[in-house]
């Protein structure tokens, strides 16, 4: 599956940002996790992926762990190992081993990701194991990059903050879709932001309102929503808190989104130029010094 080419001339493309934070790479024969809530029928992958990074004006890219496929992160790391313009986050258990991550780090790895979203209980994250992976992510100056229902983060995010690691937030913190920007899990993202060790991705807009898959046009809602919490990150967390990501392949929305959407995207959630390109610098220190 492949994005379709934009033309080159394309004065959107001209100030493309230069990462793109937050991508998927698969493909269909990988075994899915018994949690798994989607199954793509399709390919999606490393070459697939640059392609339409190259079409669209984008230089690197990093690969989020996806959850439908639990903890099997092998073809992303062969990717990694293959395309040094790639990092990657990793779901793995807390028990992983030290030596497994000084590996996945010379790999290209550069952060763990907790995916903690549809369950019906979270996981003990004060407990021996993982505060043992939250000391070795410290120790590795790797991130935790974790997303949670947003009415959850003001329970989640000091127990991440008393570990000490960098917090990567997904998909603009999930803010409620009834109470908006001004929800109790967005002001919990922001006070995380003040204290210096956390940054948030504008990234996926259109799935703000949890919409069920396989929708063919997005719900207007849901980026209305994420217009107005990108105008409040802006406003209280500044670009140099703040990443921008495509979420390619739109996994459960591939008939209502476009990678030229995502950059439409970017524009309309921040429309002053220089505020874009800090983010792209935010970026590039977070994923690729």
């Amino acid at each position: 599956m492949t994005q379709a080419a934009p033309n080159p001339s394309d004065a959107l493309l001209e100030d493309a940002p230069i990462v793109d934070a937050h991508a998927h790479i698969f493909t269909r024969d990988m075994p899915l996790a018994a949690s798994a809530w989607h199954r793509p029928e399709y390919d999606f992958t490393a070459e697939d992926y640059l392609r339409t990074l190259d079409a669209h004006g984008v230089h690197f890219g990093v690969i989020a762990g996806i959850s439908i496929y639990g903890y099997y992160n092998d073809y992303m790391l062969e990717m990694l190992r293959k395309y040094k313009r790639l990092r990657g986050t990793v779901n793995i258990p807390p028990t992983t081993h030290r030596w497994i991550l000084e590996r996945m780090k010379a790999d290209g790895i550069v952060g763990v990701r907790l995916q903690l979203t549809r369950r019906k209980e979270l996981p003990d994250l004060a407990s021996e194991e993982y505060r043992l992976l939250f000391r070795r992510v410290v120790d590795l100056d790797w991130h935790v990059h974790v997303v949670v229902e947003g009415h959850l983060w003001p329970a989640v995010l000091p127990k991440l903050e008393a570990t000490g690691v960098k917090l990567v937030i997904d998909h603009f913190g999930h803010p409620d879709p009834e109470e908006g920007e001004n929800c109790a899990g967005l002001a919990a993202v922001l006070r995380s932001v003040e204290k210096g060790r956390t940054w948030v991705k504008l990234s996926a807009g259109y799935r703000l309102t949890w919409a069920e898959n396989g929708q063919t046009h997005r719900d207007p809602k849901a980026d209305e929503l994420a217009r107005r919490a990108a105008r409040k990150l802006l406003e209280h967390a500044g670009p140099e808190r703040l990443l921008w990501g495509s979420d390619c392949p739109f996994v459960g929305f591939e008939s209502a989104v476009t990678y030229r959407d995502t950059l439409e995207d970017f524009h309309t959630w921040v429309p002053d130029r220089t505020a874009r390109r800090k983010m792209s610098d935010t970026a590039l220190k977070l994923f690729f010094s």
